[in-house]
């Protein structure tokens, strides 16, 4: 793990201020670090510049907090939510190009809400799977990419 710590991968506001203890065990752990090998370090490396995680590991009870899906890889460590220091749409599809690009091993790549932000993990199932997701009268809805 290069440019990432699993600090960051596994902090998080929503735990902390509800005392939720989001740690994750010794496999959640290895997952994160294959994640951050896999995925993450190699696209900073070709980025140039930092890459923030929103969102890492999510235990069981900050995933159901935040209205995570029971199925989200978050709970097993192989995902995160990223974006560019900037935080633009256009700044933050460029990861998205850049994974691409690369050709990384993903699993699955979302561009949520237009860019906002994007998820990716890395995971036994290796899909290539791109959608786009967005967010209506309080549900989540997921089409294949256009991108």
């Amino acid at each position: 793990m290069k440019y990432f710590t699993l600090k960051e991968l596994t902090a998080s506001d929503k735990a902390s201020a509800n005392g939720i203890k989001n740690e994750p065990n010794a496999t959640e752990r290895s997952r994160l670090i294959t994640l951050v090998d896999k995925i993450l370090d190699p696209l900073r490396e070709a980025y140039g510049k930092p890459i923030i995680v929103t969102s890492g590991f999510r235990c069981d009870k900050l995933n159901k907090l935040v209205g995570g899906a029971t199925s989200s890889q978050h709970r097993r460590g192989e995902a995160a939510d990223i974006r560019t220091v900037s935080d633009k749409p256009a700044d933050n599809k460029k990861l998205w190009d850049l994974i691409v690009k690369l050709k990384l091993p993903f699993d699955q790549m979302i561009n949520e809400k237009g860019f906002d932000w994007v998820h990716v993990s890395y995971g036994p199932r290796q899909r290539r799977q791109k959608l786009d997701a967005t967010y209506k009268n309080g549900r989540w809805y997921y089409t294949k990419s256009k991108y």
